[in-house]
């Protein structure tokens, strides 16, 4: 018996140290964790489990029988962060870079499958150099064993990628399908055919960096929802984005205690400015409503015009999505309404409620816009709205303009509690533009048609650059002092936990794609 065991320990010891202690240095100077060390980090100290450790894979062609290694590439098992079970897997870059072969996702996938029986989070935690070429189209055929699981557990769990290194090929469409992708800056990357192929076919000369990187993934294709400097930031940023999600759909964020108290903030008061014109920093009105230190923002470098992130409200987990005047005024364009739709929809599937901190002065006009489909993308924020069940609860700082009023959680798409400031201007268009198109014939048969423009722009504000046209028609719920925003929200939240919508039956919606 001693002999056996003596056996079976010598084998989970091959399995520990993957493709052995100069491949393990190797990751080392790259400034890389080891799929185990990364693992160990990531989980609860000493509640790791691991399944399928002794894994080899089955190929023989190309002298593979002759380069076998236990665990054949990627760690799988289970563990706790924070004391809540989740699923992980971890791409083993010192055996055969990480390369993913039939035995590799087979492994892979049954974490994932396992996961979704049990209602539990699954990470992904990928440093692998693609499909392993020595097994042609069985890798390929592992690769859509995994994507497959992947769609069928959307909206069902939470998916969370990290790319700890590079992830080419077929390998990307796994995380761009789950839910959150975090990116470590400058030992990651991801692109669907890398440099030498680009150069080859478009005759462009780019970096791996410059093709995928983090930043450009972060600021230019919005593929990456996070950065973060390293690997051990990147393990932490995940598990603080897993705290604000539930287990799974079948569950809601757990709420952290919480003692009301006197929740009014004076800072609110003069965050918007007198000059309906003039920026200000719509984060700055963010965190003079959340708990203090709580927000956790996705794609923070990419469509800056709209801000979108978690945080937590008298300790509840909730979904913000808002305008943002400091870039291109807070309008609604073809990249924000995506960013926006999507968090918007995420939110929705695992039961976390959104507010809305709206001022908006429409849509991006211009041939670029509507060339990219402004129209589509635009109607994608719009169906994500309509469609959400969970509580929804809108706050108008300032501006409401035109369709984007409509679009941004308005009371006729479902939102069920609308507040707004009194600095809110809720309109077709702003008094300026509106005044030149009614009064057109009277400011050009006036004597002084600049000083009649402005008296009818005048004119046209008093009547509805305010919220009280709304407000009287029921559109408005309540209009408010901002220094009570966030009393008010705490209130309205609470009242609307138990909220329930029956919808008409179907197999799914067809949202604008």
């Amino acid at each position: 018996m001693n002999s056996k065991i003596e056996t079976l320990k010598q084998k989970l010891e091959l399995a520990r140290i993957g493709g052995g202690e100069a491949r393990i240095q190797r990751q080392h100077d790259n400034k890389k964790l080891t799929a185990r060390e990364r693992i160990d980090y990531f989980l609860d100290e000493g509640t790791f489990e691991e399944i399928g450790a002794l894994v080899t894979h089955r190929t023989k062609d190309f002298g593979m029988e002759n380069q076998k290694f236990y665990g054949d590439g990627v760690v799988t098992g289970f563990g706790t962060v924070n004391g809540r079970l989740t699923y992980v897997f971890a791409q083993d870059f010192t055996v055969f870079g990480g390369s993913l072969s039939e035995t590799h996702a087979e492994k892979i996938c049954k974490v994932m499958d396992l996961a979704v029986k049990v209602g539990a989070p699954i990470v992904g935690l990928n440093d692998s150099g693609g499909a392993r070429i020595q097994e042609g189209v069985r890798s390929l055929g592992g690769y859509a064993d995994i994507f497959y699981r992947n769609v069928q557990a959307s909206g069902v769990i939470p998916q969370l990628s990290a790319i700890m290194g590079p992830c080419a090929g077929g390998a990307v469409y796994s995380p761009a399908m789950t839910d959150f992708t975090i990116m470590v800056e400058n030992t990651s990357y991801m692109f669907v055919t890398g440099p030498n192929v680009v150069k080859t076919v478009t005759n462009e000369n780019v970096t791996s960096e410059e093709l995928g990187g983090a930043s450009v993934h972060a600021t230019k294709s919005g593929v990456a929802h996070v950065t973060e400097a390293n690997d051990v930031a990147c393990l932490e940023s995940l598990k603080r984005l897993l705290s604000y999600l539930p287990q799974s759909n079948r569950e809601t964020p757990v709420k952290l205690a919480f003692t009301p108290g006197d929740e009014i903030r004076e800072v609110l008061e003069d965050i918007v400015p007198d000059n309906p014109n003039k920026p200000y920093d719509m984060h700055q009105v963010i965190e003079g409503i959340i708990d203090e230190g709580s927000f956790y923002e996705i794609q923070k470098d990419y469509a800056e015009n709209i801000i979108v992130g978690f945080a937590r409200l008298g300790g509840q987990s909730v979904g913000i999505v808002a305008n943002q005047p400091m870039f291109l005024a807070g309008v609604l364009g073809v990249k924000s309404s995506k960013k926006g739709a999507r968090f918007v929809r995420f939110c929705d599937a695992f039961n976390i409620p959104l507010l809305v901190l709206e001022d908006v002065p429409g849509f991006l006009p211009g041939t670029d816009q509507e060339w990219n489909g402004i129209i589509t993308n635009g109607a994608k924020l719009l169906y994500a709205f309509s469609e959400a069940t969970v509580p929804r609860v809108t706050v108008i700082t300032r501006k409401a303009y035109g369709g984007a009023y409509d679009v941004m959680n308005s009371k006729h798409i479902g939102a069920d509690m609308n507040f707004a400031w009194p600095t809110a201007e809720i309109a077709v268009m702003g008094a300026k533009g509106a005044a030149e198109i009614i009064f057109k014939k009277d400011i050009q048969s006036a004597k002084d048609p600049e000083a009649e423009w402005k008296a009818k722009e005048a004119e046209y504000a008093e009547l509805f650059a305010n919220p009280y046209s709304a407000a009287e028609r029921g559109f408005i719920d309540e209009v408010i002092e901002p220094k009570y925003t966030r009393r008010k929200l705490i209130k309205a939240f609470a009242m609307l936990q138990n909220k329930e919508v029956n919808r008409p039956k179907r197999k799914h919606g067809n949202i604008p794609l």
